[in-house]
């Protein structure tokens, strides 16, 4: 059966704000599109957390929800949070296996956890992944530089340019601020 995968995410801090940004679609296989409207950033831990995860859907679902179970377990600690997951995702046979990445902020840190099991603070308060992340990286990076848009508004029109050049995002955004 063919895995369900394909989305971009984009993330934006910028003012002492910080916007996570994701598309709506999901694709099956490297031709199918199989949902136009799914969430992919969402708030966890009360609100105070935001979270946009690409990859495999449910390899993604498990690891937001394994998150979510370090921030309870270090008190929303983001960053302790992040390295416990990275660890257990390098560590657990069955964990590892498990194709997805994320991009998780709070009000004061912006995290990128790769599917090595790496936690990475971006330089420039902007990162992006998925299939169109280097799109809407780009696309990002220029508005943050040359514009003056609010973190909300630069990480929606970052991914609607890369809606308009990655077959596997789509202009269904969702976008969540912390």
């Amino acid at each position: 059966m063919p895995e369900f995968r394909g989305t971009t995410i984009c993330a934006v801090k910028k003012n002492g704000s910080t916007a996570i940004a994701g598309d709506g679609q999901v694709t099956m296989g490297e031709s199918i599109v199989f949902k136009n409207s799914a969430v992919k950033v969402r708030r966890i831990y009360g609100g105070k957390v935001v979270l946009g995860f690409a990859g495999s859907v449910s390899d993604a679902f498990s690891l937001s929800e394994r998150f979510e179970g370090m921030l309870n377990k270090f008190s929303g600690n983001l960053m302790r949070s992040a390295v416990e997951l990275a660890e257990l995702w390098r560590n657990d046979k069955m964990v590892r296996k498990l194709e997805a990445m994320m991009i998780v902020a709070d009000k004061d840190q912006l995290l990128m956890l790769s599917g090595s099991g790496e936690v990475i603070e971006p330089d420039g308060g902007v990162c992006a992944i998925g299939s169109g992340g280097n799109y809407a990286l780009a696309a990002a990076r220029a508005l943050i530089q040359e514009t003056d848009y609010s973190a909300e508004e630069i990480a929606y029109k970052a991914l609607k340019i890369a809606s308009e050049i990655c077959v596997f995002t789509n202009d269904h955004i969702t976008v969540e601020t912390v």
